[in-house]
C-alpha cells in the first residue's frame, strides 16, 4: 500500500482537524438480507476485498491519524475469517474495537478468540421483538434466535452490549417490546434508528415509511421508558427527518469527525457517499489515509460552509446541520450540493413532504438485499436553480 507524502503546498494552519471515528466495512457479505441496508446496490465482491495486511495498514495509519473508535462492520464482519487479526491490529493501533453484527454465527469459541485480541464491546442488530417478525424482516429464519444466543455469549463474556434497531413501518408499533426485549437480553444501550432511506433503504422507501401517527406513538414510548431506565440504560433516538422537517447533520459535517473505509479500499466521508456521481473518492491501496483525510478532492468538497447554495448559505443553522445530508440531497434531487429536501427550509421540501403524506393502506412487499435482488435504479430528479 502507497503513502504518498502531503502537498507541500498546504499548510498546517488549513488542515482539518483529525477524525475520532472510522467505520471499517470489511465485507458487504452478510447471512441477513434486510430491506433498509444502507449498503450500496451494488454489493462489493469478496474478491475485491483488502487483506487481512491491508486492514493491518490501515489500521495503524487511522491510528497514526488521530482515530481513536472503530466499528467493524460489513455486512458481517464474522464472515472474514481474519477478525481476530483485524482486531488485534486495532488494539495495537490503540483503537477501541466495537463489533457490529447480526450474531449469527457468533460462537462461544470465536467471541473468546476476538475477546482474547482486544475486542471491547458489541453491537448486535435486531429488526422485531417477535422472532417470526424479525425473521420476515431479516430475510432468514432462524435469524432471532442467532441473536438471543449471542446477546448471552456477549454478556457471559463480560462484554458491553449495545442492540441497534431500525425502525420502519413494519416495527415502530413494536418499540416498547424492543426495549422490554434489549432489558431481558442485558443490554447496555439501545439504538432506535429510524430508517435513512440511502441504498436498500431507499429502494424500499414505499414499504418502510411510517405513518406520522406511528411515529408519535413511538416518540412518546421512548421517552417513557427512558424515564423508568434512567441511570441503566441509554435509548437513543434517531431522529426521522422526513417528518421533524429539520435536516440532520450529515456525520457530525462532510468530513469532519470519522471516516469509512469501504471492503475494497474506497475511503468515504460516509458510508453513502460512493453515490454521488463525481466524487471520485480515493482507495487506500493509491494514497495514505493522512493524505485522504486533508486534502483529497472527495474529503474537501462539502467540507465547511463555503460550497452552500440557496437557503443554506444565510442559514443561522448552517453550522449546526451543514446543510443536512448530501447524499440524501443527491438521491433526491440530482445534486448533491443542493439544500437537503428534509429541511423544510429547501425548496425541495415537497419531495419529502409528497412521500410522507401519501396514503399508504398497503405498502409493496420487500426487496430483500441480495446481490443481483435490485432494479437498475430510476435516475434522479433533475436539479433546476436555486434561489439564495
Amino acid at each position: 500500500m502507497t503513502a504518498p507524502s502531503a502537498s507541500a503546498s498546504s499548510s498546517s494552519a488549513s488542515l482539518p482537524p483529525p477524525p475520532w471515528a472510522l467505520l471499517a466495512e470489511l465485507t458487504h457479505a452478510c447471512p441477513l438480507h434486510c430491506p433498509y441496508c444502507s449498503n450500496p446496490l451494488d454489493l462489493a465482491r469478496r474478491c475485491g476485498e483488502l487483506t487481512t495486511e491491508e486492514w493491518a495498514d490501515v489500521l495503524r495509519q487511522a491510528g497514526e491519524l488521530g482515530v481513536v473508535h472503530t466499528h467493524l462492520s460489513g455486512g458481517e464482519p464474522l464472515l472474514r475469517p481474519d477478525l481476530e487479526r483485524i482486531v488485534a491490529a486495532a488494539e495495537d493501533a490503540g483503537i477501541y474495537t466495537q463489533l457490529v453484527t447480526s450474531g449469527t454465527g457468533l460462537d462461544e469459541a470465536r467471541l473468546a478468540a476476538l475477546t482474547e485480541a482486544g475486542l471491547r464491546s458489541v453491537q448486535l442488530s435486531v429488526q422485531h421483538a417477535d422472532p417470526r417478525a424479525g425473521d420476515r424482516i431479516a430475510g432468514r429464519d432462524g435469524s432471532f434466535a442467532a441473536k438471543e444466543h449471542a446477546a448471552r455469549l456477549v454478556r457471559r463474556a463480560g462484554l458491553p452490549l449495545g442492540l441497534n434497531v431500525v425502525l420502519h413501518r413494519g416495527n415502530l408499533d413494536a418499540v416498547d417490546a424492543l426495549v422490554d426485549l434489549a432489558v431481558d437480553w442485558g443490554a447496555d444501550r439501545v439504538e432506535l434508528a429510524n430508517t435513512q432511506y440511502y441504498g436498500w433503504g431507499l429502494l424500499n422507501r414505499a414499504a418502510l415509511l411510517p405513518t406520522r401517527d406511528q411515529l408519535a406513538r413511538a416518540r412518546e414510548t421512548v421517552e417513557r421508558r427512558r424515564e423508568q431506565l434512567a441511570g441503566r440504560m441509554d435509548l437513543v433516538w434517531v431522529v426521522p427527518d422526513y417528518f421533524d422537517g429539520v435536516a440532520k447533520p450529515c456525520m457530525g459535517g462532510w468530513g469532519a469527525v470519522s471516516l469509512t473505509v469501504a471492503p475494497d479500499g474506497t475511503v468515504l466521508p460516509c458510508p453513502a457517499a460512493a453515490s454521488i456521481p463525481g466524487l471520485d473518492p480515493p482507495c487506500v491501496r493509491d494514497r495514505s489515509l493522512a493524505w485522504i483525510w486533508r486534502h483529497s478532492p472527495a474529503f474537501n468538497r462539502f467540507r465547511g460552509t463555503d460550497w452552500m447554495t440557496g437557503p443554506c448559505r444565510s442559514c443561522p443553522r448552517r453550522e449546526e446541520d451543514f446543510g443536512g445530508c448530501r447524499c440524501q440531497a443527491f438521491a433526491l434531487t440530482g445534486d448533491a450540493a443542493r439544500t437537503d429536501p428534509a429541511c423544510a427550509l429547501s425548496p425541495d421540501h415537497h419531495l419529502v413532504r409528497e412521500q410522507t403524506e401519501a396514503d399508504r393502506p398497503a405498502p409493496p412487499p420487500y426487496v430483500h438485499r441480495r446481490p443481483g435482488a435490485a432494479p437498475l435504479p430510476a435516475p434522479a430528479r433533475p436539479a433546476v436553480t436555486e434561489d439564495a
